[in-house]
């Protein structure tokens, strides 16, 4: 949860037209210095099996000042000069990634959050305008990076720790694993495929009914979200799921407990003949209400299924969220639940996200913005990393 929370906030002004669809909350207020170096080594090794040249691309925003820019192999962060309506072209600031069985060693300056891109055979083309970096849309037919390969890590390296995790809430495109040392020699992973894994969900989303026109010429498959903005996708898919499920609750309670660790914060919902799903607390105050969301609403994350960074608000819509992609709202009644075999039974579910997690050696995966809750996440974190790495696996 927590990179998507940060990264959240600072790409978006990265976004500019573009926004990008992640969880939202605070940034964490610095504390006391890390144990991590600074900067701290990330190695990028190329096992992908491919012969193409591959561009690595450091972005992102200084924690410290609120500045936008990228870094340098060795670490130094330059904010981006001024940009130009319309978008002015970005400048070059590739570093040559590694050759297949090589690894190219970045440095990841502390109190930077952004993305590490890594695009195949030819570069990404960024722009800018007086408001930042305009940030690839692929996924948009009229994208100049729409036939390149290419895809992207998040991360956030703060007073934290590293916060790193593969992404596939908007695409899933180049196979490859995040992963950590710490301070005690301890090995962490997350985003790694089954062997095959690439072939197995290009192959499972082509032949899902009504998900099949996600897929875009073998370089990448787009979630539902990014496939309904630009016609590739039904803006009703949901529609008759979320009406059962809201329905529901018209005659039955539902209980959402959205904090692990307080079990004893619970919050109430009931459905009126308004289709507003409405909570309250343990003492009855009524706290939230959300009305019945479209398949808009439910893929993005956002619209009448919006988070709020608060305590209440948004840990509720985020939980309903999460259950609506999962289908298990209208049938598990506590939520959320963190029982992964409940998950995606119903004919009518997220199966983008369900394909993509089924693939992943651990289960876990960043298949829509809000799968961290339960902790289903391609996500690693420690509060003493000591180096940092992505690997490109094989295609």
């Amino acid at each position: 949860m927590r990179i998507r929370k940060k990264v959240r906030r600072v790409l978006t002004a990265l976004a500019v037209a573009l926004p990008l669809v992640s969880g939202v909350a605070a940034l964490s207020a610095p504390t006391a210095a890390a144990a991590g170096p600074d900067p701290l080594p990330l190695t990028v090794t190329n096992n992908s099996n491919r012969s193409d040249a591959v561009h690595l691309y450091v972005l992102g925003t200084n924690l410290n000042t609120g500045k936008l820019g990228y870094v340098n192999a060795a670490g130094a962060f330059t904010p981006w000069p001024a940009g130009a309506n319309p978008p002015s072209p970005a400048p070059d600031v590739s570093i040559a990634g590694p050759g297949n069985g090589g690894s190219t060693t970045l440095r990841i300056p502390r109190m930077l959050s952004g993305r590490v891109y890594m695009s195949f055979g030819q570069k990404i083309k960024f722009f800018l305008t007086p408001d930042g970096l305009v940030q690839p849309a692929p996924w948009a037919d009229g994208d100049p990076n729409r036939d390149i390969l290419f895809d992207w890590s998040e991360f956030t390296y703060d007073n934290g720790g590293l916060f790193i995790n593969s992404s596939q809430v908007d695409m899933f495109s180049v196979p490859h694993a995040v992963g950590l040392t710490n301070g005690a020699g301890a090995n962490k992973e997350a985003g790694r495929l089954k062997a095959g894994g690439r072939e197995a969900i290009f192959n499972a989303v082509q032949g899902q009914s009504g998900f099949s026109n996600l897929v875009y010429n073998r370089l990448r498959v787009l979630a539902p979200g990014k496939g309904l903005d630009t016609g590739k996708f039904s803006g009703t898919y949901l529609d008759g799921y979320v009406t059962s499920a809201w329905n529901t609750y018209k005659s039955a309670p539902l209980t959402v407990v959205p904090f692990e660790a307080e079990p004893g914060k619970k919050f109430t919902g009931r459905t009126g003949g308004d289709d507003v799903l409405r909570f309250t607390d343990t003492s009855g105050a009524e706290v939230a209400s959300f009305t019945k969301p479209s398949t808009r609403d439910v893929f993005n994350c956002d619209g009448r299924l919006h988070a709020p960074n608060d305590q209440v608000v948004g840990p509720i819509a985020r939980t309903l969220c999460a259950a609506l992609h999962r289908s298990t709202l209208g049938s598990l009644h506590t939520q959320p639940t963190y029982d992964a075999a409940q998950f995606y039974k119903q004919s009518v579910t997220d199966h983008y996200s369900r394909i993509v997690h089924e693939q992943m050696v651990d289960g876990k995966a960043y298949g829509f913005a809000f799968d961290d809750v339960g902790h289903f996440e391609s996500l690693v974190h420690d509060g003493d990393p000591r180096t940092a790495r992505i690997t490109l696996t094989a295609f």
